[in-house]
């Protein structure tokens, strides 16, 4: 009997570990994932785990309009800059980066990649294609948390 309650035991042990380490995984995610509508297709984008990425989010939801910026990027006025704290100097941006651009504090959505570019803060990046940011001239979106 008591090799069969150490048995119990030890696989109680090993269960409540599991489901423990599941929670605190679950916890830790540190990606916040957000959706970009533009008329009425929607995109979806993560969020990096970062300073400027956190007060990005907190400023969500946001209407905004988008327009473009020498045929690589789309930007808008988020009227403030974002906590830079934790970023490096410099990012070299790729097609579907969400960045601001610190010295003017504007957002910028590359759809071209870039060069490396000091004062630019990556946020996160689009999960899939961003064809319905490929407008010419202006544009509204909103850009909200996701569900």
């Amino acid at each position: 009997m008591n090799v069969r309650a150490a048995s119990i035991r030890m696989f109680l042990a090993a269960g409540i570990f599991t489901v423990s380490s599941l929670a605190a995984a679950a916890q830790e995610d540190p990606m916040t994932r957000i959706r970009v509508l533009v008329g009425d297709t929607e995109l979806s984008a993560t969020l990096d785990d970062s300073a400027a990425a956190r007060d990005f989010a907190s400023m969500l939801p946001l209407d905004l309009t988008l327009s473009d910026f020498h045929g690589i990027e789309k930007v808008a006025d988020l009227g403030r800059k974002l906590d830079d704290s934790e970023a490096p100097r410099a990012y070299e941006p790729k097609a579907g980066d969400i960045t601001q651009y610190r010295p003017w504090g504007n957002l910028a959505i590359f759809y071209k990649p870039f060069q490396s570019s000091a004062g630019l803060l990556r946020l996160g990046a689009f999960d899939g294609p961003i064809d319905a940011l490929l407008q010419n001239g202006e544009f509204p979106v909103r850009i909200e948390a996701a569900d």
